[in-house]
């Protein structure tokens, strides 16, 4: 799953996300997730999260 869709996304799922200064190298960041930051119910470019470190970044894949 790419994490473009919100209903996909639970907080406490573990997840690869992307933060905002890694967005031109790639670089993903793993994580569990701790809140849903997007309202909407879908995202071109990832579901917005805040993992339970505190990072921000948009889920880019789940790995449950």
């Amino acid at each position: 799953m790419d994490g473009t869709k919100r209903s996909d996304i639970k907080p406490g799922l573990k997840v690869a996300i992307v933060l905002k200064q890694d967005q031109r190298t790639g670089k993903l960041t793993e994580g569990i997730v701790k809140d849903i930051l997007t309202n909407s119910s879908t995202h071109p470019h990832g579901i917005k999260v805040r993992l339970e470190s505190g990072e921000v970044g948009r889920v880019k894949r789940i790995d449950g």
